[in-house]
């Protein structure tokens, strides 16, 4: 699906859409529980019935209730021997489940689709083979065989934080304790510490050290039988930084100031640009005013560089990202994707190794840019389009279903004028 967004300008309040990162959290704990939980969970995005489908495959019945309400009965009560995970392009569906199924002992079939398959995974699979499990390949689509067992599984910190909460979620139904060394700095520690904390919730308990984690076993997941997904900001952060590009104000409600998600961290982002941008009761209000350029660190926030590139082209300066080189192991090259675009529509973006360095303050002229089959790099362009003296046609705009299927109508709905090609 290719789009046409009309110069225009956006205003109002939005609604943040259910976390992501948080529904798959809640739903595998939910799955792997003593009894059924209920999970309000307001929308879905396409990542989301991913996992739900692999749940279902190993075993727990999850149906609605409500509109907004599913009931997740564990899939203790119908334990599989074999299943077949289709976990499509989501890279923590993938990496969450495989020590899990490793650990519940299933015989497990797992495909993917994409650029899933080009994502890292061998230091995961290297941990689960050394402790009892054998592959009959080491590259999507696999079967893995067999139960891995207890005791210190040694991992980098500086390629996916999922590796960790995977094994978060695995770990403790062993018999045997366990630990998590890491041989490198945790980045994106942030999505750790949201694993732990929905494992707290059911009653999971994992101790944080200096150099990982200590993980005792034998542990059980007790449901807290209802629970509420949170707020995402990380697609907010869309919304938040829109609102700082112009001069009417936009709302974004629906979000908790207290959550663990490290992309909360967009409100500081942006007072760094010189933003007017607050946080009132669980509501982010931003409005527009002239923005200067800042460094930025890109360990722990890889999922807002795409947008933060956006806003730096409108800030007066220099911006310079860095420590950003995981972006080039995401759905696309958000590294390389973002310089392209921005270039295109007359940016003047220079590509790093490991990050971006953007000149702010230029007209952006609209034109046609890609969507790289990525969600992030849509969303980022149709804010960018905010910017643009003509008209910006985005091909493959149908990728903001993996995490956000109702971006568009919430853009439409905030006054911006957007065609189907």
């Amino acid at each position: 699906m290719d789009i046409r967004i009309s110069p225009s300008d956006l205003k109002g309040r939005v609604q943040a859409n259910p976390s992501k990162s948080d529904a798959h959290r809640i739903l595998i704990s939910a799955a792997l529980a003593d009894q059924p939980t209920s999970v309000k969970l307001s929308s879905y995005s396409k990542d989301i019935h991913v996992t739900i489908n692999c749940l279902r495959s190993l075993g727990a019945k999850i149906g609605t209730d409500a509109p907004d309400l599913l009931q997740v009965s564990p899939l203790w009560l119908n334990r599989v021997e074999t299943a077949d995970l289709d976990c499509g392009e989501s890279g923590s569906s993938f990496r969450f489940l495989l020590p899990l199924v490793a650990a519940l002992g299933v015989n497990a079939t797992f495909t993917g689709h994409g650029r899933l398959p080009e994502r890292p995974i061998q230091h995961l699979i290297d941990q689960l083979q050394s402790h009892g499990c054998q592959f009959d390949k080491t590259k999507l689509p696999f079967t893995v065989r067999g139960k891995i067992t207890g005791g210190n599984y040694t991992l980098p910190g500086d390629v996916s934080s999922q590796f960790i909460s995977g094994l978060m979620f695995a770990l403790p139904l062993l018999e045997k304790d366990s630990r998590i060394v890491l041989t490198s700095q945790l980045e994106s520690k942030s999505y750790a510490k949201m694993t732990m904390s929905t494992l707290n919730k059911f009653g999971v308990v994992i101790e944080e050290l200096s150099d990982g984690y200590q993980i005792k076993g034998g542990q059980k997941y007790h449901s807290p039988q209802h629970l509420s997904v949170e707020g995402d900001w990380s697609n907010a952060a869309f919304w938040i930084c829109a609102g700082a590009l112009q001069g009417n104000e936009i709302l974004c409600s629906g979000l908790n100031q207290e959550s663990v998600q490290g992309d909360k961290e967009i409100i500081n982002l942006l007072k760094g640009f010189a933003a007017d941008v607050s946080f009132i009761k669980g509501t982010a209000h931003t409005i527009g005013k002239n923005l200067t350029a800042q460094y930025i660190d890109a360990a722990e926030i890889p999922d807002l560089i795409p947008i933060i590139s956006v806003i730096a082209t409108a800030a007066r300066g220099t911006t310079e990202i860095y420590n950003a080189k995981r972006l080039r192991i995401k759905e696309s090259d958000r590294l390389a994707a973002m310089t392209e675009n921005l270039t295109r529509i007359g940016a003047d973006v220079t590509e790093k190794e490991d990050g971006l360095i953007i000149h702010g303050g230029k007209p952006l002229l609209g034109g046609i840019v890609s969507g790289f089959g990525d969600h992030r790099i849509v969303m980022s362009m149709a804010i960018a389009a905010k910017l643009c003296q003509r008209e910006l046609i985005i091909e493959g705009a149908e990728a903001v279903e993996k995490s956000y299927p109702q971006f568009f109508d919430h853009y439409k709905m905030l006054g911006g004028t957007v065609d189907v090609i």
